[in-house]
């Protein structure tokens, strides 16, 4: 026991000195829901650590081509494929997903491990005798926000799943889908008490681990798509009129690690390496070797939208010109890291809260909140003088705004009910198109999960 005890808390020294090391060689799933990783507050960081890391490199959330940003930018109007006919990504791009897509089954596996993960610090944490209370709300906190977090990607991709809270396998194994609706109350609990929880002050002067206000920064996103506009637009307020938050980066630093804009950020994997959105979307050559943007999404950009100008760079092929991305513009190693990768970011909750107001009626207040982001890229204020109208421009502002950035695009023609625009411009849509499958080994191994969503 002793031995085990002592290997645990030496993985853990590891762990806070270089993330990544933690990432090669997993905690063992043993241990991680053993008691001994719970005597000491060493080893419950060096699990989170491992969970974070996770989220970086793997799943919904990953920066890498794989993840959400690139496969959302597909499968709604943001990107163009390059990748092979009958590929998992060519699949994604013409919205001919089968059940057995290995992107889909890789969400769905990687996001309830992490789910797994969370859940196993939470109990973890209930049953401990020798941390202290200020430790465990801290460390419940983190573990109930990335349980909420990886459950709305799920529910927003998949509609109706799991809702899972145990480690127990014998009862995940057989467990039957969540409505929406109920996930969405379980989420928002998670982030209430996280809320609670979680402190104000950062753990890390990097924002790489959750505070308090990127509790807040999520429920504000949860209310706005569960559209209770009052919610949103309150938690957003709460953000917004705190200083640690603002809007005065300049455009090109928006994305640096030391960004006042920023939220909450996921460190890279080395203290020389930049964030993977990077190497996901630069080219330099043309054909592009994996997506590019397209050219209605650069079309969307107003005249003299600074963000054209800083975060989308053009390369020229004879007569075509190509763009991509380059919001990150760092895809190789730097003396120091540079870049991370930013999750959650204030411009969003300015955002979020126009939105609100203007479902409330609120049409001065609206103007207001998009008018600040609108000034920040250099364009003038917003003409539109009804809520139908600032309700368009807030569409088309989070549009040129958060794009490539984890899937905001679709989801917020999903909720808003607007998908029927991908129809014009791709041919394999259709109104089946707002789910993807429950991957087709999980309706096997769990019949609970039937039935499959609809077109698949």
């Amino acid at each position: 026991m002793k031995n085990i005890k002592f290997y645990i808390i030496l993985i853990a020294a590891t762990i806070i000195t270089a993330c990544d090391n933690f990432v090669q060689v997993d905690l063992p799933e043993s241990l991680l829901t053993g008691s001994q990783v719970f005597d000491d507050p060493n080893t419950v960081r060096a699990a989170l650590a491992n969970t974070y890391s996770k989220l970086r490199d793997e799943g919904i959330l990953a920066g890498r081509g794989s993840g959400s940003g690139t496969s959302f930018g597909l499968y709604s109007d943001e990107l163009i494929s390059y990748g092979l006919a009958g590929s998992a990504i060519d699949n994604i791009y013409n919205n001919t997903l089968p059940p057995a897509n290995p992107t889909a089954q890789s969400y769905w596996n990687t996001a309830y491990h992490q789910i797994y993960c969370a859940n196993a610090v939470i109990e973890g944490l209930n049953n401990s005798k020798t941390i202290n209370e200020s430790e465990k709300k801290l460390f419940k906190g983190e573990a109930l926000f990335i349980r909420a977090l990886v459950h709305f990607y799920l529910c927003n991709i998949f509609g109706s799943v799991p809702y899972v809270s145990t480690t127990d396998l014998e009862t995940n194994k057989r467990i039957p889908r969540t409505s929406s609706d109920k996930i969405y109350s379980y989420i928002i609990n998670d982030l209430l008490q996280a809320e609670e929880l979680l402190p104000v002050k950062y753990v890390s002067s990097e924002r790489t681990i959750p505070n308090r206000a990127a509790a807040v920064a999520l429920l504000a996103r949860i209310y706005l798509y569960n559209k209770n506009w009052a919610e949103a637009a309150n938690s957003a307020s709460a953000l917004i009129n705190d200083s640690s938050y603002n809007l005065n980066d300049p455009l090109d630093m928006v994305f640096l690690k030391g960004s006042a804009s920023t939220i909450w950020q996921f460190k890279p994997s080395s203290d020389k390496a930049n964030a993977y959105e990077s190497s996901s979307y630069i080219f330099t050559s043309v054909p592009p070797p994996s997506v590019s943007l397209k050219n209605e999404l650069i079309a969307a950009f107003e005249p003299g939208d600074n963000r054209r100008q800083q975060w989308i760079k053009e390369v020229n092929g004879g007569a075509k010109t190509y763009y991509h991305p380059y919001k990150y513009r760092h895809n190789t190693t730097t003396t120091v890291s540079v870049e991370y990768s930013v999750v959650l970011r204030i411009a969003e909750q300015y955002l979020i809260r126009s939105e609100a107001r203007a479902q409330q009626g609120d049409l001065i207040g609206a103007l207001e909140d998009l008018n600040k982001i609108r000034r920040k890229a250099g364009l003038p204020e917003s003409n539109a003088s009804s809520i139908p109208m600032v309700l368009n421009s807030i569409e088309n502002e989070r549009r040129v705004e958060l794009f490539t950035e984890y899937g905001h695009r679709f989801f917020d023609l999903k909720r808003t009910g607007r998908l029927e625009l991908l129809s014009t411009m791709k041919p394999g849509w259709d109104q089946n198109d707002i789910m993807w499958p429950i991957p087709e080994n999980e309706l096997l191994s769990n019949p609970a999960l039937l039935p499959q969503n609809p077109g698949y």
